[in-house]
């Protein structure tokens, strides 16, 4: 090339529209394989239906069945989506309103009608009030349904979809269900920059308002440890984000970052440029927000409680999942799992590890050293192995 026709900046660019970073990022999807595996889903079984121990709204526990639908996926990852959200690879383009019903059917007819289950949760990798990804008839079936049945029903949704005129409409099938929202952070730089949520937080706040005039019950969903964050910033964000959303939310669910493939966070990961969290972090996170949540000391159902705090570490002690060093990892999430039915503290009496040594000192470092990749290193293997040169 002349040098006359060198471009002098190169890292400027040559002028031309940037491409956004989710463009590239879901070419993934696209792929043969990608589009093969997508297409060899039966469009008419759910993606998956298991049971778990759960509490209702009252404090009572139960047996809650778990729906997952097999579904178009999210409208926002249509256009662009969350910077950690791999859901889309469990979608199909071609789902339709009779393949749902199907799904539904499959679902009741495994547990008979969810007969030993008091509550039911229906998740379909995006928003099921969202005319654009589930039709009208099978959101009212759903609803319809789980009101007949008499079951506690939770769905997951959108801010964008929580109108008065939706709500209006949904109530006047079963006015006592439950709506999650992935706020994921209330903090509109997170949200814009570290998720690429598409929408703020004021969004949230006319969600919660809209919800609350027709009482319905609010689950807010929080991310521990976004994308371009490290341990120390993540651990003191999710204990001030818990104590704003606190009063406005029934339950805050606050999920651990987990690695899912085609994703950005999964780029991050596979380059070192991103380690899931401690779950000593969580342990802290919990120890922190306890008195947000039970300002008087009290544990889940006593009356100084102002919301339930649920932590469930997908993927715990995985390399992909939150994890420690390997030998704890799984006395430390039974732990975690069980204060999210109990609300008690003493779940962590004597939980100890020499892992947890490690683990403080890199959270000290990055206060002192703040580096917004984190300095985190590998904590399964060989340490001597892993100061190796390669």
């Amino acid at each position: 090339m002349p040098m006359a026709d060198a471009n002098p900046l190169p890292l400027l660019g040559q002028g031309k529209k940037g491409l956004r970073i989710h463009d590239l990022v879901k070419a993934p999807a696209n792929t043969p394989w990608a589009k093969a595996k997508q297409q060899s889903w039966d469009a008419s079984e759910p993606a998956t239906v298991y049971t778990t121990p759960e509490v209702l709204a009252d404090g009572t526990p139960c047996s809650a069945v778990t729906v997952i639908l097999r579904t178009k996926g999210c409208h926002w990852w249509w256009s662009s989506g969350c910077t950690f959200c791999g859901y889309f690879n469990d979608t199909r383009d071609d789902v339709t309103n009779d393949d749902l019903h199907a799904q539904w059917a499959a679902a009741k007819a495994k547990f008979d009608d969810f007969k030993d289950q008091a509550m039911v949760k229906v998740y379909t990798s995006g928003s099921l009030l969202e005319d654009r990804e589930i039709p009208v008839a099978f959101q009212e079936t759903v609803l319809r349904d789980c009101a007949e049945l008499g079951k506690e029903l939770i769905v997951e949704s959108r801010c964008e979809q929580l109108t008065e005129e939706k709500l209006s409409w949904a109530t006047s099938i079963n006015n006592t269900f439950t709506v999650a929202i992935g706020l994921e952070a209330y903090d509109d730089e997170v949200l814009r920059f570290h998720v690429n949520k598409g929408f703020s937080t004021s969004s949230w706040d006319r969600a919660v308002a809209n919800l609350q005039k027709f009482n319905l019950r609010i689950k807010t969903y929080l991310m521990f440890k976004p994308p371009f964050m490290n341990e120390a910033d993540a651990l003191d964000h999710c204990v001030k984000w818990i104590g704003a959303v606190a009063e406005q939310s029934d339950e805050i669910s606050v999920n651990p970052m987990n690695i899912q493939r085609g994703t950005v966070i999964d780029r991050l990961h596979r380059h070192n440029e991103y380690r899931p969290p401690w779950l000593w972090s969580l342990v802290d996170m919990i120890r922190r927000a306890h008195p947000l949540i039970h300002p008087k000391g009290g544990v889940n159902g006593d009356d100084d409680q102002v919301s339930r705090l649920i932590v469930h570490p997908t993927a715990g002690g995985k390399i992909r999942g939150s994890h420690n060093c390997g030998s704890c990892d799984a006395e430390v999430v039974a732990a975690i799992e069980r204060y999210a039915v109990s609300g008690s503290l003493l779940e962590f009496e004597g939980l100890t590890c020499d892992c947890e040594t490690v683990w403080q000192n890199e959270v000290m470092l990055e206060r002192q050293l703040p580096v917004p990749l984190g300095l985190s290193k590998p904590r399964r293997g060989s340490v001597v192995n892993r100061l190796r040169s390669p």
